[in-house]
Order: C-alpha cells, then structure tokens, then sequence
C-alpha cells in the first residue's frame, strides 16, 4: 500500500487479517491500518465500552532495557531521560512516563516494565526511531537497548475483555492494574499487561510476529470480543481524557502545561536531575501559563484539533483534541487555554468555520475510568 504522496507504507503482521475482516485501511504514522470495520466506528466504540474489543497496535515501538548489573542499571539509566521513578519500579509492575527535552518539552510518552531481569518499553509509532536514538546515545557502558522489530503488539479493551482472555489463561484475571507478566495463551507466549488507553478494563498483549494472526483470530474466536480500528481507538481515548502524542503533547508542551505532574516520582522531585526539571520546577512552584483541559461545546457540533478557543473575544487556547464522544453522546475536546481561564466551568467559545460555538471548560475523564483496582 502507497500513502497519496507515492511513498510505501509498513504493515503490522495482521494487515492481511485486517483486509480479510474488511478493514478500511488508511495511513497511520507511516504505517497502513484500519481505521474501522464494517460494523463502523460508533458500533466499535460502545462495543469496547460494553463488551471487549480487539485492537492492533503493532505500528507501536517495542524493546528491552537490559543491564549488566540487572535492572538496577537499566533503571538508573533510564532515569537519565525521565522524570519518572523507573528504580523504585518492582518486578511484574509497570509505569507511564514521559522521555522529556532540556528544555522541559516532551520527546514522547512511554510504558516501562519491569520484567525481573530486563525492563521492557513501549513508545509511540512516530516517534520510536527518535526515541531509540536518544535512548542509546545515553545509556553507559553495560546497558543495552534492543529493540524488538519481530513481536506484534494487541489491545483487548473493555469490560468483558479479562474475563474472555482468561477463558485461555486463568492468571491473567489475577493481574492487578499496571501488573505485567509472561504467559502461554493458545500456544503463544506472550508478555500480558493489564493496562490500555481506552478507559476502561483490559489487556495489552506483546507476541511474536509470526503468530500474531493465529493469536488474534483465537481471541476474536472468544464470547464478547469484536475487532476495532483507530477511529474508535481515539474516540474512546478522548473521552477518557488520555493525551495522544503530537497533538495533546509534544516538545513544545511541559509536564506541567499538561497536567502530567502524577507521571513525575516523589524522589525525583528531591533530586532535580531529569531533562528540564529547571522549567519543570518553575512551573511547579509559580504555575504554567497555559493548561490542558477538557472542554465540552454545547450543542451538537464538534470542535477539531486546531480550533482556536477564545474568551470574551480574546484568543486563549486551541483545541488539541476533538471530536463526538459515542459515550457521553455529544462532542468533547481537549486543548490548551491560559491558566486564568482553566478552572472547571469557566465559559469558553471555540471559532468553528468563523463561528463562535459555545463552550466550557469540564473535568476530565468524561466517560469515568473503570480500571481493575
């Protein structure tokens, strides 16, 4: 498959799955996947949101952290390019963190487990090339990065989700929140967290590339378990209040503009010693000048990324995020407004096609997070 530009697209190991499902394929961080099925975005939506869905997320890039001395090195040497804990992070659990700049921006977001005798990491699609360079060009002598190009990577989102895996392998249901571990699922194995980016209860699975479709046909074959593509995979994002990488983010932003102080450990406030904590720790102790927040518009007209937010007239903000939430059935957005105007129910008007649309700034998530706790 070709982008419009004439340039090859990559494929994840299930793409043929995908055009046997009758997925529409489009391109996505210079890869072709299916942004829906036939039953459409609206239906995979609240089928995750009521039952479990099954997404592909191989185009996310996966690898290991491995250390001499363990993944006491690994840890400490990850830390070099986060605010995160990642040392104080114990085996069979896992973190979200930001990789951040010198200039107190983010480089990306990122999932790191801790697998007992390596870390195991998750990043963004469009930035793992980036990520992997600046990763290696800090690591010391004795710690390794080894990027994992052979293993697919799959989402089962959603309320009946851990209950329908669990039909393969029992040990999973006994997963906590943000645990991880290895496990033989319908004769693969595989590295299972209990984690998503959906909002709701589920599983990410990372499994060799060469039995992802065989692995993916066994789940969708599972009571309650339906394929979905991107579109609902950011419609449900969105609602859950959960940033994607360069449009809610992005070097430009700082931990603390986006609300992301939580992803920030205890320790590392003490020490300071992160890319950008000056900024970081200036922002902390006088106030960013500018937040992300949800906004609901009134009425039924969606805000899209890039609509400008104003106040009494006056420009404030963009929207970084946008569009209808199945869930709360009407539109939703996120974006950046000056801190003054960021409070819960400050009114707010977003400029649709020349238009002031009505709006207010609302707590997020806006579909409650249902995680296992």
């Amino acid at each position: 498959m070709a982008e419009p530009g004439g340039e090859s697209l990559l494929e994840t190991p299930l793409a043929a799955l995908h055009r046997g499902l009758g997925g529409r394929m489009v391109p996505f961080a210079g890869y072709a996947m299916p942004v829906q099925y036939p039953a459409g975005i609206m239906a995979e939506h609240l089928h995750c949101r009521s039952a479990a869905a099954l997404f592909d997320v191989s185009h996310m890039g996966q690898a290991e952290l491995v250390g001499a001395g363990g993944t006491a090195d690994a840890a400490k040497a990850l830390e070099l390019l986060t605010p995160a804990d990642v040392q104080g992070l114990k085996p069979g659990r896992q973190r979200y963190g930001l990789l951040t700049t010198m200039a107190g921006g983010i480089f990306d977001d990122f999932m790191v487990a801790n697998l007992g005798d390596r870390l195991f990491l998750v990043v963004n699609a469009s930035r793992k090339a980036e990520d992997f360079a600046l990763i290696e060009a800090a690591l010391p002598a004795g710690v390794a990065l080894r990027p994992l190009p052979d293993r697919a990577l799959l989402a089962l989102q959603g309320p009946q989700a851990v209950a329908a895996i669990a039909t393969l392998a029992p040990g999973i249901a006994a997963l906590p929140f943000m645990g991880i571990g290895t496990f033989d699922i319908a004769g693969t194995p595989a590295i299972v967290s209990r984690s998503g980016y959906t909002g709701e209860d589920g599983v990410e699975m990372s499994v060799p590339a060469d039995r992802a479709e065989s692995f993916a046909r066994a789940l969708l074959a599972l009571a309650g378990v339906a394929p979905a593509g991107l579109g609902a995979r950011d419609s449900l994002r969105l609602e859950a209040g959960l940033c994607l990488y360069g449009n809610d983010i992005d070097e430009t932003t700082s931990p603390v503009e986006a609300n992301l102080v939580w992803t920030i450990g205890k320790r590392r406030r003490t020490e300071w010693n992160f890319p950008g904590a000056e900024r970081v720790r200036e922002e902390l102790d006088g106030g960013a000048k500018r937040l992300r927040v949800g906004i609901r518009p009134e009425g039924r007209q969606p805000a899209r990324a890039h609509t400008e937010v104003q106040a009494g007239g006056t420009p404030i903000g963009e929207v970084t995020s946008g569009g209808f939430g199945p869930s709360v059935n009407g539109p939703v957005a996120m974006g950046y407004v000056a801190r003054e105007h960021a409070a819960d129910g400050t009114p707010l008007e977003l400029m649709v096609r020349g238009k002031p649309i009505p709006a207010r700034v609302a707590p997020l998530p806006f579909t409650p997070h249902r995680y296992a706790r």
